[in-house]
């Protein structure tokens, strides 16, 4: 695929170019080989610097003073560029973490952190154990064929983080669909609508749903995270209830939607790679570093974006106060100074330094669990894995922000349940 620089750094303003992986990354590789601090100006958005080498992403994530989240934390069309910065100024719409800076980060960062922490991760393990054979019980009940992303990945992670919080499973499925059209904006199997407003209408119905939880927690904590947000207080005064409710909407979304696309990713990528899937289920010892290998090979979040508070240097390129960086995690995820042989799928890879969580003070809050559910998921499914083929063709969904494989058509034998 021949690609001239522009046209590789405006992939990363195209959805489309993230659902056709040979595509993406010959664009990516483009840039960093030959121009990895590159300025992108593609229709319909704000121009931003593409920041391409693992070293130069980690850089800017360690200077969180010099490049700060907001205005613009995400990419985004010009016009919706505009109306955050309007809401912003009103003082409504979506305010979670990945929107903050700090001293506001780090103290709305903590409401939730203990519940995150080793020792309460090591408290979930039962519950999220018990989800993966529920989960791998159901691929059985299938039968020898099923969608795993839409009948299995979706479902698991989603359990697991709305168990967290507290939350009845019978709006689960009201939380998928909320999530798949928050994050699926770009994609047409996956919106609600094109436009501006009906991505505002998703977020209205979550503020909603949210502002009942809170108020029913706050009249009645249940001891759930839930309960922790919903009670949660800074210098003396509650959250207020875009805060509250943009506490919830990130917890809820953005910690199920990254683990399944890392789950079926995986199994997709465990599936290409036979002799990698023989040589995990003859030494299930490798399956910790297997789970970051998978993380490491899907990179959930393609990017965040942050803005310059002053004039920096980059590899001889000065990027001025107030310009805009894209930091692109598939692109660092695949860096060949950093990476041995990166396009190798490889189950064992030690050491295997990958910045899908990001890095620093806003590294991503949920990473344990994440390592934990795939880990928990691949322990279950392994042992009764007789064999699996790809059914059909699986394809990815198109976006900027997060996403992966939206259908994994697949083919397999199981056998019957584990004895534990």
């Amino acid at each position: 695929m021949t690609l001239t620089l522009e046209e590789a750094g405006r992939a990363l303003a195209d959805p489309a170019a993230y659902a056709d992986d040979a595509r993406l990354h010959a664009a990516l590789a483009l840039l960093r080989r030959e121009d990895p601090v590159h300025w992108v100006e593609a229709p319909g958005y704000n121009p931003f610097w593409a920041i391409t080498k693992h070293a130069d992403v980690l850089e800017i994530e360690r200077e969180h003073t010099v490049f700060l989240n907001a205005p613009r934390p995400l990419l985004a069309s010009a016009v919706q560029d505009e109306i955050n910065k309007r809401r912003a100024e009103q003082g409504v719409g979506l305010r979670t973490l990945i929107h903050m800076d700090d001293p506001d980060h780090r103290v709305i960062r903590a409401i939730g952190a203990d519940w995150f922490r080793p020792k309460a991760m090591r408290a979930m393990e039962p519950r999220i154990a018990e989800l993966a054979r529920r989960y791998v019980d159901r691929m059985a009940i299938l039968g020898d064929t099923c969608d795993f992303v839409q009948q299995v990945a979706v479902h698991y992670p989603l359990y697991v983080i709305l168990s967290l919080l507290g939350l009845p499973e019978s709006d689960f499925d009201r939380m998928l669909k909320l999530t798949q059209e928050l994050f699926g904006s770009d994609d047409g199997d996956l919106r609600r609508g094109e436009t501006p407003e009906e991505l505002l209408a998703v977020l209205m119905e979550f503020f909603a749903y949210f502002q009942e939880i809170t108020e029913a927690r706050r009249a009645r904590p249940t001891g759930d995270l839930a309960s922790a947000i919903a009670n949660a207080r800074v210098d003396g005064e509650p959250l207020n209830d875009f805060d509250t409710a943009s506490y919830y909407v990130i917890i809820a979304t953005a910690g199920h939607d990254t683990t399944s696309s890392t789950i079926a990713g995986g199994l997709h990528a465990l599936i290409r790679h036979p002799d990698q899937l023989a040589r995990l289920r003859d030494d299930p010892g490798l399956l910790p570093l297997a789970v970051d290998e998978m993380i490491r090979w899907v990179t959930p979040v393609k990017e965040f974006m942050r803005t310059a508070t002053r004039d920096y240097e980059l590899r001889g390129v000065t990027i001025r106060e107030g310009d805009a960086v894209l930091l692109s995690y598939p692109s660092a995820n695949r860096d060949e100074e950093v990476f041995d042989d990166p396009f190798r799928f490889d189950v064992g890879r030690d050491p295997n330094k990958h910045l899908a969580f990001g890095f620093g003070v806003h590294y991503c809050l949920g990473a344990a669990l994440a390592r934990i559910e795939a880990r928990a998921f691949f322990e279950e499914l392994l042992p009764r894995l007789e064999s699996i083929e790809l059914a059909g063709t699986p394809e990815s969904s198109a976006t900027t922000f997060v996403g992966g494989l939206k259908r994994l058509p697949i083919r397999y034998a199981l056998r019957g349940r584990r004895e534990r």
